[in-house]
């Protein structure tokens, strides 16, 4: 299984991506505000199996933007970012419960005649049974959406066995968007998800320590400050050293 760091701390993943060579889900939202055109430099380098591309799509349905984008407009230089810097794995923009699903099949059509590639379509429930079924078929990879946004509820996690097996029968991967249950990940056989986890120490002063086969969290003792900088390097170091385990092990 392939573990991708996602999240806004991407100066500090890509200064050690010679050293450790991590897998990153990066989004194009990001790519356009603040430090984003800084970042463009590392990705043109970047191992293209170990990079994935989201579309920003989070971010609108769960942010201040929602109602107020054009998504045709974005989509296209959404698919111009991908054909000038060569991704091969992103995500398609699926932002069904803003737009609906048919304009999200349309505006897939025109991200592979922009791109010459297939994205990876993200499944929500909304979309129902069959259209994974078909999805599966139709792409070489697939992605379950909607787990961060309880869309997918825990309770329905029982059912992650059928959609992996779904898509291994049609030959397709499958990607869990935002899933890292440990015990999870240890029970349900995605091809790779990803996680903005590694982050999370800094931000709440605690650091994460990889023990050979899971990553385990601990506090910083009363009286000390976490430097939120070596916080967040450490804890990208030991994440790393989980990326590896779960590329071997799970």
């Amino acid at each position: 299984m392939k573990i991708y760091l996602a999240g806004d701390g991407s100066d500090i993943k890509y200064k050690f991506q010679k050293q450790y060579t991590p897998y990153i889900l990066d989004s194009f939202y990001l790519f356009n505000k603040g430090d984003g055109r800084r970042k463009i430099q590392y990705v043109e380098d970047w191992d293209r199996d170990r990079f994935l591309l989201d579309s920003g799509a989070f971010t609108f349905m769960n942010g201040s933007h929602k109602g107020k984008v054009d998504f045709t407009e974005y989509n296209k230089r959404y698919g111009e970012f991908i054909k000038r810097y060569g991704i091969t794995q992103f995500f398609e923009l699926d932002v069904d419960s803003i737009v609906g699903y048919e304009k999200v099949k349309s505006m897939r059509r025109e991200l592979e005649r922009i791109t010459g590639r297939q994205p990876i379509p993200v499944w929500h429930i909304s979309r129902g049974k069959e259209d994974f079924k078909s999805s599966c078929k139709d792409y070489p990879y697939v992605a379950i959406g909607g787990i961060v946004t309880k869309e997918f509820r825990p309770e329905k996690y029982q059912y992650f066995p059928w959609f992996i097996d779904t898509a291994h029968e049609a030959g397709a991967r499958i990607h869990g968007l935002g899933y890292t249950s440990f015990e999870g990940l240890r029970k349900y056989h995605f091809d790779s998800v990803d996680s903005t986890s590694w982050l999370a120490g800094s931000r709440f002063g605690f650091v994460y320590k990889f023990n050979g086969e899971s990553i385990i969290k601990y506090d910083v003792p009363e009286g000390k400050r976490l430097s939120a900088r070596a916080g967040a390097v450490n804890n990208l170091i030991e994440w790393i050293k989980y990326q590896k385990y779960a590329e071997r092990h799970l």
